[in-house]
């Protein structure tokens, strides 16, 4: 079940919402202190938060900085009131995937939780595909290069001067810390990423 984050100090927009959330089937927490969600929540976790704009002490615009300094991979939607119309479009530009103005309807908010859950999903997915592949060895790292770039063990070994069977046990410990049932998942998931892993790095 998806789950939805609401963060807002207003109790009449929470209830609402989580009434509605709920019987259309959303798992829905509620927060109505934005610094207690960000000491408490994962940031990586597929789901959207629901964000206030204004709220007392850490305002939306802190609680989204924070989330992208993270590099969360929850998705944010911002809620403004009337006045806040330029300050959320300043925040879509920084990342958020809509912006919903009070009083909220039912059909914008549903859509934009289905955009932001999907957005979600995929920066999750693409998140543990970058833990799974900093967790190679180096040259664990090296012989996934080569499969994603097509090379034959044979060819990796010549280039690599080391026997073929080593290139196999390589490439049998890279699939299974990747989570690959097959070498053309294996090569798919490291599609995905840009293979540069930070510590590798000048």
């Amino acid at each position: 079940m998806a789950l939805i984050h609401l963060v807002d100090d207003d109790l009449a927009v929470t209830d609402a919402c989580r009434f509605l959330l709920e019987g259309l089937n959303y798992r829905v927490q509620i927060w109505h202190d934005s610094q207690k969600f960000v000491d408490q929540v994962s940031p990586y976790q597929c789901g959207v938060v629901m964000l206030d704009i204004r709220m007392p002490g850490m305002d939306g615009q802190q609680v989204h900085q924070q989330l992208r300094r993270q590099e969360s991979t929850l998705a944010v939607v911002i809620v403004t009131g009337h006045g806040d119309i330029a300050m959320a479009v300043t925040e879509m530009k920084l990342g958020a995937v809509d912006f919903l103005q009070k009083p909220i309807a039912a059909a914008p908010l549903i859509e934009a939780l289905d955009r932001g859950l999907a957005h979600s999903q995929y920066r999750l997915e693409r998140h543990q595909l970058q833990q799974r592949f900093s967790a190679l060895t180096p040259r664990e790292r090296e012989i996934a290069r080569a499969v994603a770039a097509g090379m034959t063990n044979k060819l990796i070994a010549d280039r690599h001067f080391i026997a073929v069977r080593t290139v196999e046990v390589h490439r049998a410990r890279v699939m299974e810390k990747m989570q690959a049932a097959s070498l053309a998942e294996l090569v798919n998931s490291l599609n995905q990423l840009t293979l540069t892993d930070p510590r590798e790095r000048d």
